[in-house]
């Protein structure tokens, strides 16, 4: 029984993958030269302090005295001022640091800022009102990441520093555990 037939289909499945493979090794080739081309630039840029400025909605990633990196941001519900007490909705001022993160959290991931320090406390307990807590830098709730570029335009956080899901990625990736960070009117 001849297999004429049969060879021919293996000649035009090969002649197929040939013609398709220049393709293929093509799009491997570019995914490969960006994963080269990105994972330096996070390895190679340190970040020793992130600036977080109130006023101008902006949280900037330093090294080595440069912005590396900036990102918008919306804060708590009411922005202006230290943060005095729990529920006050405003973000923190002063200097702090980035101390434990969550890569589980109600928004797409947190890095945990170390507020109240002790002047907080203090300043809080003179007051006889809870300083409150758990300050974040996080994206955005977890299943509303597509329309974070709307939700950055509000101030909508009780206190916390929110940005977009892919800047969070980015800050997460950049940002080790004990960095500190500067927040500003």
């Amino acid at each position: 029984m001849r297999r004429p037939r049969r060879r021919g289909r293996l000649l035009l499945f090969g002649a197929m993958i040939a013609d398709r493979w220049p393709m293929r090794l093509t799009v491997l080739c570019a995914i490969y030269a960006c994963m080269i081309a990105i994972a330096p630039a996070f390895a190679a840029e340190r970040v020793d302090l992130v600036r977080v400025h109130k006023a101008e909605r902006l949280l900037e990633l330093v090294g080595d005295g440069k912005v590396l990196r900036s990102y918008s941001i919306a804060l708590g519900g009411d922005p202006i001022g230290h943060k005095h007490q729990e529920g006050d909705q405003r973000t923190p001022e002063g200097r702090y640091v980035l101390d434990w993160r969550n890569p589980n959290s109600i928004a797409h991931k947190s890095i945990h800022i170390s507020y109240p320090n002790a002047d907080d406390l203090t300043a809080a307990k003179a007051r006889n009102v809870d300083a409150g807590g758990m300050i974040m830098i996080h994206g955005q709730p977890n299943g509303f990441g597509w329309w974070g570029w709307l939700l950055q335009l509000v101030d909508w956080t009780d206190g916390c520093i929110a940005v977009t899901d892919s800047d969070m990625d980015e800050i997460w990736a950049m940002v080790a555990d004990g960095t500190p960070i500067e927040i500003e009117r």
